[in-house]
C-alpha cells in the first residue's frame, strides 16, 4: 500500500518515518476494520502503510525494519495477550521505530505498556489521535506523546483501505448447517456501547457512548469486500441497535444494493425485546442469526453483572427471534464468583430444555469472568471480597471461586473444550462430555439427554472469542 506522496525522510539508522507498520494481533478469524480504518486515514496523509495480520502471518523483518512507527491494533483480550508475546521481537525488529498501541484494551493496559517501552497509547475513536501521533514522529517532533489517550470526538469517517491485508479467503468461514461455507466480510457500524454492563470491556473506555460509521463509509466498505468475493457480512459492533434508526438504515441499503447478501449482528437481550417489531425487517433484509451476549440464565448472576435482562427476558427473546428464520447464537459468561455447581448444571439444562446446544459453540461454556483494569465490577463493594492484585500477565484481577469444585470443574470443562476442537468434534458429542463433568462435580446421576437437542444454526469457523485464552499456535504465530 503506498500514498502519493513521495518525500522521504529517513534518518542516518535507514529509517523511514513515512512508513508506518500496522499490526492486527487477533481478531475473530475477521479482516480488521481496526486496521483498514486507520490505513485509510494515514495514505491519505502521504504515509507508506504495510499491514501485517498476525493471525495469519508471522512478523516481517523487512517491514517492521523501515517503519518509522508500528502501531499494534488491541481491539479484546485474547489480542493484548497476544500482543504482549510479540512486542519482544517487534522491537528486536524495529528498534528505531516509535511504539504505539491503540484500540478498547489499550488505555486500560496504558501503564503497562509505557513500562514495556511503548510510547504511544491510544484508546475510543483513535484515528485522528493516531494519524496526529504519525505526523508527528514523521516531523521529529519527538516521542512524547502529546494526544489525549481517549478521545470520543465524533470522527470524520473515510472508506477503510483493505487493499493491504491478507485476502479474505484466508480469513474465517461461515459454516451453514447444510455443510456448505460463505466467504466473511467484516464492517462496523458503529462502535461503543450506550449501556454500562460491568463486566463489559467497552464501559470503561465510552461509558454508555456509542459512536455511528455513516451509511454511505459502510456500505463503501461493504462494497469493495463483495467485489472481493464476500458473500455474507459479520457486523462487529458491540450492539447494532444502539441506534436502531442508524442500524435500520445500513440493513436496508446493504439489502438494496446486494439483496443475495446475508448478515450477522450482535444484539442485546434487552434490544431484541424492546425493538421486537424490527425482526422481521432484519429477516427481510438478510440477516441469518443474532449474536446475543446472555451471559447466563441465573437472575443474581445477570443482576451482579447489570445486564439489565432477565432468565425471563431471554426466553422471551428467544421466542421472538423463533418466528421469524433467523437464528440466536447466545453467549455466556459460564465461570463467575457467583457460579454453583448447581447453577452451572442449570445453564445446561436450558440449554437442553431450549433445544439451544447446537446453537452455542462449546467454548461458550468455559468462559471464565474476566476482570479487567477499569471493570465496572469493581464498583460493586462486596465484589472486591473475591479479587486479587492485578496480574499483568492474565491481563486482569485473578480470582477464586468460594467453593473449589467450581474452579476445578471449570478447569476440567476448559481442558474438554480445547481437546474437542483441536479434534473437531461435533458440538453435540462436546456438550454431552460436559454434561457428565457436570453431573459428576455434583456427584449424582447422569441424566440422559434428549434425542432433539436442536438444529444446526449458521455460524463462523472461527471459535474462539474475546476472553478465551490464547492458543499455543496463536501466541506462536510470531
Amino acid at each position: 500500500m503506498h500514498g502519493s506522496l513521495r518525500l522521504r525522510s529517513a534518518d542516518s539508522q535507514g529509517l523511514d518515518r513515512m512508513f508506518v507498520t500496522l499490526i492486527n494481533p487477533y481478531e475473530l478469524g475477521r479482516q480488521p476494520f481496526g486496521l483498514a480504518e486507520p490505513a485509510a486515514w494515514l495514505e491519505r496523509a502521504g504515509f507508506r502503510v504495510d499491514c501485517l495480520d498476525l493471525s495469519l502471518d508471522r512478523l516481517d523483518p523487512e517491514v517492521l525494519g523501515r517503519a518509522g512507527m508500528v502501531a499494534v491494533y488491541l481491539p479484546m483480550h485474547t489480542a493484548t495477550r497476544i500482543a504482549l508475546e510479540a512486542l519482544p521481537r517487534i522491537q528486536t525488529l524495529a528498534p528505531q521505530a516509535h511504539l504505539c498501541v491503540y484500540g478498547l484494551y489499550a488505555p486500560v493496559n496504558e501503564t503497562l505498556f509505557r513500562d514495556l517501552g511503548v510510547g504511544t497509547v491510544l484508546g475510543g475513536e483513535f484515528e485522528p489521535a493516531l494519524l496526529s501521533a504519525a505526523e508527528r514522529i514523521r516531523a521529529g517532533d519527538g516521542a512524547e506523546q502529546v494526544e489525549n489517550v481517549i478521545s470520543l470526538d465524533k470522527v470524520r469517517f473515510v472508506p477503510p483501505n483493505r487493499d493491504g491485508l491478507p485476502a479474505l479467503t484466508r480469513y474465517a468461514r461461515l459454516n451453514l448447517p447444510d455443510g456448505s461455507q460463505r466467504m466473511v466480510g467484516f464492517a462496523e457500524a458503529s462502535r461503543g456501547c450506550k449501556h454500562l454492563c460491568r463486566h463489559c470491556p467497552v464501559v470503561p473506555v465510552y461509558h454508555g457512548r456509542f459512536r455511528t460509521v455513516p451509511v454511505d463509509v459502510v456500505m463503501t466498505d461493504i462494497r469493495n469486500q463483495v467485489a472481493a468475493g464476500a458473500v455474507h457480512i459479520s457486523f462487529g459492533d458491540p450492539d447494532f441497535l444502539n441506534g436502531p434508526t442508524h442500524g435500520l438504515r445500513v440493513a436496508r441499503a446493504l439489502h438494496e444494493e446486494f439483496p443475495e447478501i446475508t448478515y450477522d449482528a450482535t444484539i442485546k437481550v434487552e434490544h431484541i425485546v424492546k425493538h421486537a417489531a424490527l425482526l422481521a425487517e432484519l429477516e427481510r433484509t438478510g440477516c441469518l442469526f443474532i449474536i446475543s451476549a446472555v451471559e447466563s440464565v441465573d437472575d443474581f448472576v445477570l443482576d451482579r453483572l447489570d445486564k439489565n435482562h432477565t432468565h425471563a427476558d431471554f426466553v422471551h427473546a428467544l421466542e421472538l427471534v423463533r418466528r421469524t428464520r433467523i437464528a440466536l447464537a447466545p453467549t455466556f459468561v459460564a465461570f463467575t464468583p457467583w457460579t454453583t455447581l448447581e447453577g452451572y448444571r442449570e445453564l445446561l439444562a436450558q440449554l437442553v430444555e431450549l433445544r439451544l446446544v447446537e446453537s452455542v459453540p462449546p467454548i461458550q461454556l468455559a468462559i471464565r469472568l474476566l476482570v479487567p483494569r477499569g471493570s465496572y465490577l469493581l464498583k460493586l463493594a462486596d465484589f472486591r471480597d473475591f479479587v486479587e492484585d492485578f496480574d499483568p500477565a492474565l491481563l486482569g484481577y485473578p480470582w477464586k471461586h468460594p467453593d473449589a469444585r467450581v474452579d476445578t470443574l471449570h478447569k476440567r470443562v476448559q481442558s474438554l473444550v480445547e481437546r474437542s476442537e483441536n479434534e473437531g468434534r461435533p458440538r453435540a458429542e462436546t456438550f454431552a462430555a460436559i454434561w457428565t463433568l457436570a453431573h459428576d462435580a455434583l456427584g449424582i446421576e447422569v441424566p440422559a439427554l434428549p434425542e432433539d437437542l436442536g438444529d444446526p444454526i449458521p455460524h463462523h469457523s472461527e471459535p474462539w472469542y474475546c476472553c478465551a485464552e490464547p492458543t499455543g499456535q496463536q501466541l506462536a504465530s510470531f
